[in-house]
Protein backbone atom coordinates (compact mmCIF):
# COMPACT_ATOMS: atom_id res chain seq x y z
CA UNK A 1 0.00 0.00 0.00
CA UNK A 2 1.19 3.37 -1.05
CA UNK A 3 0.76 7.00 -0.83
CA UNK A 4 1.60 9.83 -2.42
CA UNK A 5 1.58 12.84 -0.29
CA UNK A 6 2.30 16.47 -2.62
CA UNK A 7 0.53 15.29 -6.21
CA UNK A 8 1.37 18.66 -7.55
CA UNK A 9 5.13 18.54 -7.85
CA UNK A 10 4.31 15.59 -10.85
CA UNK A 11 4.29 19.40 -12.83
CA UNK A 12 7.94 19.61 -12.30
CA UNK A 13 8.15 16.25 -14.80
CA UNK A 14 6.82 18.92 -17.38
CA UNK A 15 10.62 20.29 -17.55
CA UNK A 16 11.89 17.14 -19.32
CA UNK A 17 9.84 17.59 -22.39
CA UNK A 18 11.86 21.28 -22.59
CA UNK A 19 14.61 20.04 -22.14
CA UNK A 20 14.34 18.04 -25.08
CA UNK A 21 12.90 20.28 -27.57
CA UNK A 22 15.81 22.63 -26.17
CA UNK A 23 18.10 20.13 -26.93
CA UNK A 24 16.97 19.21 -30.42
CA UNK A 25 16.66 23.07 -31.43
CA UNK A 26 20.46 23.44 -29.88
CA UNK A 27 21.46 20.64 -32.27
CA UNK A 28 19.39 22.26 -35.43
CA UNK A 29 21.28 25.57 -34.57
CA UNK A 30 24.36 23.99 -34.62
CA UNK A 31 24.21 21.62 -38.00
CA UNK A 32 23.04 24.87 -39.84
CA UNK A 33 25.70 27.73 -38.15
CA UNK A 34 29.08 24.69 -39.04
CA UNK A 35 27.39 23.91 -42.58
CA UNK A 36 28.08 27.39 -43.25
CA UNK A 37 31.99 27.16 -42.08
CA UNK A 38 32.86 23.56 -43.27
CA UNK A 39 31.40 20.67 -44.44
CA UNK A 40 31.50 17.82 -42.16
CA UNK A 41 34.33 15.76 -42.90
CA UNK A 42 36.07 19.06 -42.59
CA UNK A 43 34.42 19.61 -38.93
CA UNK A 44 35.41 16.00 -37.87
CA UNK A 45 38.80 16.68 -38.51
CA UNK A 46 38.93 19.99 -36.78
CA UNK A 47 37.44 18.80 -33.31
CA UNK A 48 37.98 14.85 -33.70
CA UNK A 49 37.47 14.15 -29.97
CA UNK A 50 33.64 15.88 -30.30
CA UNK A 51 31.18 13.37 -28.97
CA UNK A 52 27.79 13.43 -30.40
CA UNK A 53 26.63 10.12 -28.03
CA UNK A 54 27.74 11.78 -24.80
CA UNK A 55 25.52 15.45 -25.99
CA UNK A 56 22.77 13.36 -25.96
CA UNK A 57 23.89 10.70 -22.89
CA UNK A 58 23.83 14.53 -20.99
CA UNK A 59 20.23 15.01 -21.88
CA UNK A 60 19.22 11.68 -21.26
CA UNK A 61 20.73 12.08 -17.50
CA UNK A 62 19.71 15.40 -16.61
CA UNK A 63 16.12 14.57 -17.54
CA UNK A 64 16.22 11.11 -15.13
CA UNK A 65 17.87 13.37 -12.70
CA UNK A 66 14.54 15.36 -12.85
CA UNK A 67 12.04 12.76 -12.84
CA UNK A 68 13.74 11.23 -9.79
CA UNK A 69 13.54 15.06 -8.34
CA UNK A 70 9.95 15.16 -9.18
CA UNK A 71 8.99 11.86 -7.60
CA UNK A 72 11.34 12.85 -4.68
CA UNK A 73 9.04 16.21 -4.07
CA UNK A 74 5.59 13.97 -4.40
CA UNK A 75 7.14 11.95 -1.71
CA UNK A 76 5.92 8.69 -1.98
CA UNK A 77 5.25 6.53 1.23
CA UNK A 78 4.74 3.13 1.58
CA UNK A 79 2.79 1.12 4.42
CA UNK A 80 5.14 -1.23 6.58
CA UNK A 81 2.04 -3.12 8.08
CA UNK A 82 -1.48 -3.81 8.66
CA UNK A 83 -3.17 -3.70 12.06
CA UNK A 84 -6.27 -4.57 13.47
CA UNK A 85 -7.55 -1.32 15.32
CA UNK A 86 -10.67 -0.97 18.00
CA UNK A 87 -12.95 1.72 16.82
CA UNK A 88 -15.99 3.15 17.88
CA UNK A 89 -19.45 4.05 15.72
CA UNK A 90 -22.33 3.79 13.63
CA UNK A 91 -23.00 2.03 10.36
CA UNK A 92 -24.52 4.75 7.92
CA UNK A 93 -25.67 3.90 4.41
CA UNK A 94 -26.46 6.67 2.19
CA UNK A 95 -29.34 6.39 -0.18
CA UNK A 96 -29.07 8.65 -3.12
CA UNK A 97 -31.51 9.34 -5.45
CA UNK A 98 -29.78 9.50 -9.23
CA UNK A 99 -33.06 9.54 -10.94
CA UNK A 100 -33.77 12.27 -13.65
CA UNK A 101 -35.76 14.51 -11.49
CA UNK A 102 -33.09 15.19 -9.41
CA UNK A 103 -31.26 17.33 -12.34
CA UNK A 104 -34.09 20.46 -11.13
CA UNK A 105 -32.64 23.07 -10.45
CA UNK A 106 -35.17 24.52 -8.11
CA UNK A 107 -32.31 24.40 -5.13
CA UNK A 108 -28.75 25.52 -6.27
CA UNK A 109 -26.66 23.92 -8.13
CA UNK A 110 -29.16 21.25 -8.72
CA UNK A 111 -30.86 18.59 -6.86
CA UNK A 112 -28.22 15.74 -7.46
CA UNK A 113 -25.01 18.46 -6.84
CA UNK A 114 -26.94 19.51 -3.57
CA UNK A 115 -27.44 15.86 -2.58
CA UNK A 116 -23.59 15.38 -2.60
CA UNK A 117 -22.84 18.67 -0.95
CA UNK A 118 -24.90 17.26 2.22
CA UNK A 119 -23.28 13.71 2.12
CA UNK A 120 -19.80 15.11 1.65
CA UNK A 121 -20.14 17.58 4.36
CA UNK A 122 -21.70 14.90 6.10
CA UNK A 123 -18.98 12.71 5.94
CA UNK A 124 -16.37 15.25 6.62
CA UNK A 125 -18.24 15.68 10.65
CA UNK A 126 -17.78 11.75 10.81
CA UNK A 127 -15.53 9.92 13.32
CA UNK A 128 -15.04 6.47 13.82
CA UNK A 129 -18.38 5.42 11.84
CA UNK A 130 -18.45 3.26 8.86
CA UNK A 131 -20.11 4.12 5.75
CA UNK A 132 -21.59 2.76 2.58
CA UNK A 133 -23.48 4.10 -0.48
CA UNK A 134 -26.65 3.15 -2.15
CA UNK A 135 -27.50 5.07 -6.00
CA UNK A 136 -31.26 4.31 -6.58
CA UNK A 137 -33.88 5.24 -9.14
CA UNK A 138 -36.35 2.43 -11.03
CA UNK A 139 -33.62 -0.11 -9.30
CA UNK A 140 -31.46 0.22 -6.61
CA UNK A 141 -27.23 -0.44 -7.19
CA UNK A 142 -24.86 -0.32 -4.46
CA UNK A 143 -22.40 2.11 -4.89
CA UNK A 144 -19.82 1.36 -2.10
CA UNK A 145 -20.48 -1.07 0.72
CA UNK A 146 -19.47 -0.30 4.29
CA UNK A 147 -16.07 1.33 5.10
CA UNK A 148 -14.12 3.46 7.21
CA UNK A 149 -12.17 4.60 3.85
CA UNK A 150 -13.73 8.02 3.98
CA UNK A 151 -11.72 9.54 1.15
CA UNK A 152 -13.47 6.50 -1.40
CA UNK A 153 -16.88 6.91 -0.48
CA UNK A 154 -16.16 10.92 -1.38
CA UNK A 155 -14.88 9.54 -4.04
CA UNK A 156 -17.84 7.58 -5.27
CA UNK A 157 -20.11 10.45 -4.45
CA UNK A 158 -18.39 12.47 -6.62
CA UNK A 159 -18.46 9.99 -9.39
CA UNK A 160 -22.53 8.93 -9.33
CA UNK A 161 -24.85 10.79 -12.34
CA UNK A 162 -28.39 10.35 -13.17
CA UNK A 163 -26.98 8.24 -16.35
CA UNK A 164 -25.33 5.50 -14.17
CA UNK A 165 -29.23 3.42 -14.04
CA UNK A 166 -30.87 2.64 -16.85
CA UNK A 167 -34.24 2.39 -15.22
CA UNK A 168 -36.13 5.21 -13.76
CA UNK A 169 -38.23 6.37 -11.80
CA UNK A 170 -38.19 6.55 -7.58
CA UNK A 171 -38.26 3.35 -5.91
CA UNK A 172 -37.06 4.00 -2.44
CA UNK A 173 -38.31 0.88 -1.24
CA UNK A 174 -36.02 -0.78 -3.17
CA UNK A 175 -32.85 1.28 -1.91
CA UNK A 176 -34.21 0.53 1.86
CA UNK A 177 -34.38 -3.56 0.90
CA UNK A 178 -30.79 -2.93 -0.36
CA UNK A 179 -29.88 -1.36 2.78
CA UNK A 180 -30.76 -4.25 4.55
CA UNK A 181 -27.90 -6.45 2.91
CA UNK A 182 -24.97 -3.73 3.79
CA UNK A 183 -24.83 -3.95 7.63
CA UNK A 184 -22.88 -6.80 9.38
CA UNK A 185 -24.83 -8.77 11.44
CA UNK A 186 -21.68 -10.25 13.17
CA UNK A 187 -20.14 -6.55 14.30
CA UNK A 188 -23.99 -5.72 15.75
CA UNK A 189 -22.99 -1.90 15.35
CA UNK A 190 -25.76 0.31 15.31
CA UNK A 191 -27.61 1.14 11.79
CA UNK A 192 -28.79 4.14 9.97
CA UNK A 193 -29.77 4.77 7.04
CA UNK A 194 -29.83 7.95 5.49
CA UNK A 195 -32.17 8.75 2.57
CA UNK A 196 -31.60 11.83 0.14
CA UNK A 197 -34.00 12.47 -2.11
CA UNK A 198 -36.80 14.77 -3.69
CA UNK A 199 -39.40 12.79 -2.64
CA UNK A 200 -41.42 11.36 -5.43
CA UNK A 201 -41.60 8.42 -4.81
CA UNK A 202 -43.08 5.56 -7.64
CA UNK A 203 -43.58 2.89 -4.88
CA UNK A 204 -47.04 2.35 -2.32
CA UNK A 205 -44.68 0.10 -0.18
CA UNK A 206 -41.83 2.36 0.98
CA UNK A 207 -44.11 3.17 4.27
CA UNK A 208 -44.27 -1.17 5.15
CA UNK A 209 -40.59 -1.64 4.14
CA UNK A 210 -39.23 1.31 6.51
CA UNK A 211 -41.25 -0.49 9.16
CA UNK A 212 -39.89 -3.88 8.54
CA UNK A 213 -36.30 -2.31 8.21
CA UNK A 214 -37.04 -0.69 11.70
CA UNK A 215 -38.04 -4.22 13.22
CA UNK A 216 -34.21 -5.22 12.21
CA UNK A 217 -32.68 -2.47 13.85
CA UNK A 218 -32.15 -0.01 11.37
CA UNK A 219 -33.33 3.84 11.92
CA UNK A 220 -34.00 5.89 8.94
CA UNK A 221 -33.71 9.30 8.62
CA UNK A 222 -34.63 10.95 5.38
CA UNK A 223 -33.22 14.46 3.49
CA UNK A 224 -35.70 16.26 1.28
CA UNK A 225 -33.80 18.33 -1.48
CA UNK A 226 -35.69 20.54 -4.15
CA UNK A 227 -38.42 23.06 -3.83
CA UNK A 228 -41.96 22.08 -3.19
CA UNK A 229 -43.13 24.42 -6.11
CA UNK A 230 -40.93 22.19 -8.22
CA UNK A 231 -39.00 23.03 -11.03
CA UNK A 232 -38.43 21.39 -14.39
CA UNK A 233 -36.05 19.14 -15.85
CA UNK A 234 -33.39 20.08 -18.29
CA UNK A 235 -31.92 18.40 -20.56
CA UNK A 236 -28.46 19.35 -21.46
CA UNK A 237 -25.83 18.88 -24.19
CA UNK A 238 -22.36 19.78 -23.57
CA UNK A 239 -23.39 21.60 -20.33
CA UNK A 240 -25.63 23.85 -22.43
CA UNK A 241 -30.03 23.67 -21.69
CA UNK A 242 -31.42 22.53 -25.00
CA UNK A 243 -35.08 21.87 -23.71
CA UNK A 244 -36.74 21.09 -20.48
CA UNK A 245 -38.30 17.25 -20.43
CA UNK A 246 -42.11 16.70 -21.46
CA UNK A 247 -44.80 14.92 -21.17
CA UNK A 248 -46.82 12.77 -23.47
CA UNK A 249 -49.23 16.04 -24.21
CA UNK A 250 -45.73 17.89 -25.10
CA UNK A 251 -46.40 20.17 -21.95
CA UNK A 252 -42.99 20.93 -19.81
CA UNK A 253 -42.42 18.48 -16.67
CA UNK A 254 -42.54 20.05 -13.41
CA UNK A 255 -40.98 18.15 -10.75
CA UNK A 256 -42.39 18.53 -7.47
CA UNK A 257 -40.29 17.61 -3.69
CA UNK A 258 -42.71 15.69 -1.47
CA UNK A 259 -41.86 16.40 1.95
CA UNK A 260 -44.91 14.45 3.18
CA UNK A 261 -44.17 11.24 1.66
CA UNK A 262 -40.33 11.29 2.97
CA UNK A 263 -41.39 12.32 6.42
CA UNK A 264 -43.80 9.48 6.66
CA UNK A 265 -41.31 6.76 5.30
CA UNK A 266 -38.68 8.42 8.02
CA UNK A 267 -41.49 8.44 10.82
CA UNK A 268 -42.31 4.48 9.61
CA UNK A 269 -38.63 3.65 10.98
CA UNK A 270 -38.47 5.67 14.37
CA UNK A 271 -36.19 8.19 12.11
CA UNK A 272 -36.81 11.91 11.28
CA UNK A 273 -37.12 14.43 8.10
CA UNK A 274 -34.80 17.05 7.79
CA UNK A 275 -34.69 19.88 5.14
CA UNK A 276 -31.96 19.85 2.93
CA UNK A 277 -31.79 23.48 2.05
CA UNK A 278 -29.78 24.56 4.22
CA UNK A 279 -26.61 22.09 4.35
CA UNK A 280 -24.93 23.72 7.83
CA UNK A 281 -28.54 23.15 9.27
CA UNK A 282 -28.80 19.59 7.75
CA UNK A 283 -25.10 18.67 9.41
CA UNK A 284 -25.40 19.77 12.67
CA UNK A 285 -28.83 18.08 13.00
CA UNK A 286 -27.58 14.90 11.45
CA UNK A 287 -24.31 15.02 13.21
CA UNK A 288 -26.41 15.56 17.05
CA UNK A 289 -28.31 12.88 16.20
CA UNK A 290 -25.18 10.29 15.54
CA UNK A 291 -23.73 11.83 18.38
CA UNK A 292 -26.53 10.68 20.67
CA UNK A 293 -26.60 7.36 19.41
CA UNK A 294 -24.62 4.83 21.67
CA UNK A 295 -21.48 3.83 19.61
CA UNK A 296 -20.59 -0.15 19.36
CA UNK A 297 -17.13 -1.53 18.92
CA UNK A 298 -15.89 -2.72 15.63
CA UNK A 299 -12.65 -3.81 14.32
CA UNK A 300 -11.27 -2.40 11.81
CA UNK A 301 -8.16 -3.02 9.72
CA UNK A 302 -6.05 -0.67 8.45
CA UNK A 303 -2.22 -0.15 6.66
CA UNK A 304 -0.10 1.63 9.63
CA UNK A 305 3.37 2.93 9.59
CA UNK A 306 3.49 4.64 6.45
CA UNK A 307 7.46 5.61 5.86
CA UNK A 308 8.41 8.62 3.63
CA UNK A 309 10.39 6.88 0.62
CA UNK A 310 11.62 10.76 -0.82
CA UNK A 311 15.00 10.32 0.33
CA UNK A 312 15.70 7.24 -2.47
CA UNK A 313 15.18 9.45 -5.37
CA UNK A 314 16.80 12.68 -4.04
CA UNK A 315 19.87 10.35 -3.51
CA UNK A 316 18.88 9.03 -7.20
CA UNK A 317 18.68 12.81 -8.31
CA UNK A 318 21.83 13.62 -6.44
CA UNK A 319 23.61 10.83 -8.75
CA UNK A 320 22.42 11.93 -12.15
CA UNK A 321 23.05 15.53 -11.81
CA UNK A 322 26.86 14.57 -10.39
CA UNK A 323 27.28 12.53 -13.51
CA UNK A 324 25.47 14.93 -15.67
CA UNK A 325 28.40 17.98 -14.29
CA UNK A 326 31.50 15.40 -14.60
CA UNK A 327 29.95 13.51 -18.37
CA UNK A 328 32.59 15.96 -21.04
CA UNK A 329 31.49 15.94 -24.36
CA UNK A 330 34.66 15.09 -25.13
CA UNK A 331 35.35 11.58 -26.28
CA UNK A 332 36.26 8.98 -23.31
CA UNK A 333 39.66 7.50 -24.43
CA UNK A 334 38.58 3.81 -23.34
CA UNK A 335 35.17 4.24 -24.59
CA UNK A 336 36.44 5.79 -28.01
CA UNK A 337 38.90 2.53 -28.33
CA UNK A 338 35.61 0.17 -28.14
CA UNK A 339 33.88 2.61 -30.97
CA UNK A 340 30.43 1.16 -29.62
CA UNK A 341 29.02 3.54 -31.43
CA UNK A 342 30.81 3.52 -34.63
CA UNK A 343 31.53 7.14 -34.32
CA UNK A 344 34.54 6.57 -35.31
CA UNK A 345 33.75 5.82 -38.73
Amino acid sequence: MYQLEEKIWFWVLAVIPVIMLLYLLLQYWKKRTQSKFADKQLLKRLSPNKSGFKMALKVVVLSVAFACLAIALVNPKIGTKLETVKREGVDIVFAVDVSKSMLAEDIAPNRLDKTKQLVTQIINNLAGDRVGIIAYAGKAFPQLPITTDYASAKMFLQGMNTDMLSSQGTAIDEAIELAKTYYDDEQQTNRVLIIISDGEDHSVLSEDVAAEANEKGIRIFTIGVGDVKGGPIPIRKNGVIQNYKKDKNGETVITKMDEDNLKRIAAAANGSYVNGSNTAEVVETITDILNGMDKKEYEAKQIADFKDQFQWFLGFAIFFLFIDIFLLERKTGWLKRLNLFNENL
